[in-house]
């Protein structure tokens, strides 16, 4: 086979959300987000995978991502849209029974206009200035969104993965500020805010990253495994270089493996001499540059010619990925391109 085997564990993104709900008050209501296709892993497959674990609400970055979980639960489920209420989304937004978040007075108008009764959330800043209306907006429609009955009214957290930054202290009150007394459901904690304590959950929590094996939860259990084929393997005199641009030569006679993966992949080219495949329990580093298809290998200390290497195990997780790229393991796991072989299990 020459593209790459992605296994995806359905039960340990399942097991990740048990976890993490327990983290809150039988009271508070655990979420999930599923958004940018179950953060690259299929959201119709990972929602299926959560229902029997006793997820009854799902969020979602737009109005599209929806249908994949309708097909899959049917109107079983709540689903909740980030991006609110988008001019072109009103028929979507009825057809598929989805919740909006109202980011702005005009998306509130918008929603009232176009499809009055229909449920609908609103989104407060409180401080990230991405999403949401601000406290002079929401003090001007607040009275009225109050008589109307949201669904929910949520905020996000900038620094949640920093416990100890002072921004989620500032966030929390003036989420506070902007909705005590108002008696309406309200979430502030994703999957840093549940880490952050009870506080911060109020009525519901909504984990994204922790469920798929992610920073900041430390304690999850990894659900991706990525192994790669090895199309050729050659021998390298010393002096000799590997790959675009001569990044890499040899200080000693090498054996090198080309893998069959590469940036259109999602294995970004920041990985470049820097990141390792694994064989077992042993590493063998990128040489060369990561191109469009393959990827160089040193595999000289192994004891046999490898037909393949992993390059997400349980040796080197997708924030391990991630440090070597200097990036995050949202990155990692949304880029996994769509030509692997995916594999999902319940195990």
């Amino acid at each position: 086979m020459s593209t790459g085997n992605l296994t995806i564990n359905l039960k340990g993104i399942a097991q990740n959300w048990s976890n993490l709900d327990r983290m809150s008050a039988e009271n508070v209501e655990t979420a999930a987000v599923v958004k940018a296709n179950g953060y690259g892993l299929d959201c119709g497959r990972v929602a299926r995978s959560l229902y029997p674990a006793g997820v009854r609400d799902f969020f979602v970055a737009a109005a599209e991502e929806a249908s994949a979980i309708r097909r899959e639960l049917g109107d079983n489920v709540t689903i909740y849209v980030f991006s609110g209420h988008m001019r072109g989304d009103t028929e979507m937004i009825h057809d598929l029974h989805l919740v909006p978040l109202l980011n702005s007075f005009d998306q509130l108008t918008r929603h009232l206009e176009a499809l009055p009764g229909h449920a609908f959330g609103i989104q407060l800043d409180t401080g990230m200035n991405r999403l949401g209306m601000e406290a002079s907006d929401w003090a001007a429609v607040r009275d009225l969104v109050v008589s109307l009955n949201p669904s929910l009214v949520m905020s996000h957290l900038a620094c949640a993965d920093e416990p100890a930054h002072p921004m989620n202290r500032q966030q929390l009150e003036q989420f506070r500020a902007m909705t005590d007394g108002l008696g309406l459901k309200r979430s502030l904690a994703a999957t840093g805010g549940i880490l952050l304590g009870p506080e911060y959950h109020f009525d519901m929590t909504r984990p994204g990253i922790g469920l798929y094996g992610g920073a900041p939860y430390s304690q999850a259990e990894p659900v991706v495994h990525l192994s790669l084929p090895v199309i050729q393997i050659r021998d390298v005199a010393e002096g000799e270089t590997v790959g675009y641009g001569n990044s890499w030569s040899a200080s000693a006679p090498a054996r090198v493996a080309t893998v069959a993966a590469g940036y259109a992949d999602g294995l970004l080219r920041a990985l470049s001499n820097k990141a390792s495949l694994w064989h077992q329990d042993q590493a063998c580093p990128i040489v060369g540059r990561v191109s469009m298809d393959m990827i160089g290998v040193d595999v000289t200390a192994l004891p046999h010619p490898p037909e393949t290497l992993d390059i997400l195990c349980p040796y080197q997780s997708v924030d391990e990925l991630a440090a070597e790229a200097d990036t995050i393991g949202y990155e990692i796991l949304t880029s996994l391109g769509a030509r692997y072989a995916r594999h999902y299990v319940n195990q």
